[in-house]
């Protein structure tokens, strides 16, 4: 494969668990490593989180959570900054509202994510990268999480900007709500006027 020039000649530079806790990058295949792994983590979060919901019975925050981190983790795959603080700042919501080690573990990995793509967008610009490892094509999995965010990304940003800011608000106004009644300043329910 090295010899076709398929392959970058360059291996992966940290074992998989130092890789997803505490990333370094020494190469265009690393930058692209972090990528995909960031991707994967918040579609596994999304789909974690849909199904909580689903149990619960919140079907549609369930799906509208799943589209928020799954959009995410596109833009987490194309680098991009803004897309890997509000996943991690849903997350950190969801704990807060919700604290569990799942959540907890959730968060950890969404602040590794966030420092990632951090260090992959600037290390690409400070560097100067211009020959990034090739994108596959063969199976569902490389078109899932290597063609399509290519393509989406670019497409879809700003409407992610759009929803993301929204969703991150409205949260917000709800934790808030929660945190004012779980302290007494307002009633948990409201009287009914007759």
């Amino acid at each position: 494969m090295q010899t076709l020039g398929v392959s970058d000649s360059t291996p992966q530079s940290e074992s998989r668990l130092k890789n997803i806790f505490w990333p370094t990058i020494r190469s265009g295949t690393d930058v692209d490593t972090l990528g995909s792994q960031g991707f994967w983590i918040c579609v596994a979060i999304g789909v974690l989180t849909l199904a909580a919901n689903l149990v619960a019975g919140y079907s549609i925050a369930g799906v509208c959570l799943l589209i928020y981190y799954y959009l995410g983790g596109v833009g987490v795959r194309e680098r991009s900054c803004y897309a890997a603080v509000v996943v991690f700042a849903m997350a950190a919501a969801d704990f807060a509202l919700k604290p569990a080690i799942v959540g907890f573990f959730c968060c950890v990995l969404l602040v590794s994510v966030m420092r990632a793509t951090f260090i992959a967008s600037f290390w690409e610009r400070k560097e100067g990268v211009t020959e990034m490892p090739m994108r596959f094509n063969e199976t569902w999995k490389d078109k899932f999480a290597d063609q399509w965010p290519a393509k989406m990304w670019p497409k879809l940003r700003y409407v992610y900007y759009v929803y993301s800011a929204g969703f991150l608000v409205l949260v917000t106004i709800g934790v808030a709500m929660l945190f004012l009644q779980r302290a007494g300043l307002i009633p948990t329910r409201l009287p009914l006027h007759r």
